[in-house]
């Protein structure tokens, strides 16, 4: 079996008020985004995933056995699906990592 892969998914608002002037369909987007992205951290597929707090960017990082895996977790992810930010995907390589780095909720 091969090693895991990674892949960096990115995802940036249309706007760069976007946290403050959510419509309602897209606070609804954004619910359905986090459960999805809830549901796969727990399935093991996203290793790390959040936003910076001014709401500039959204990141996830996920390991999957193919990149045909990750294309479908990309574009099955409801915020993408809806296009309302510029989603990107990319292969990544984790570099550094602290596995004692704190989790905030």
């Amino acid at each position: 079996m091969s090693p895991p892969l990674e892949y960096i998914s990115l995802l940036r608002p249309k706007h760069s008020d976007f946290l403050s002037t959510m419509t309602r369909e897209e606070k609804e987007v954004m619910d359905q985004h986090i459960a999805y992205t809830r549901r796969l951290f727990e399935q093991g597929k996203i290793l790390l995933g959040g936003a910076a707090v001014d709401g500039s960017i959204g990141i996830l990082v996920l390991q999957v056995d193919t990149a045909e895996e990750a294309r479908i977790i990309y574009e099955n992810d409801p915020a993408v699906k809806a296009e309302i930010g510029y989603p990107e995907l990319h292969p990544f390589r984790i570099g550094l990592f602290s596995h004692e780095l704190p989790i905030r909720g």
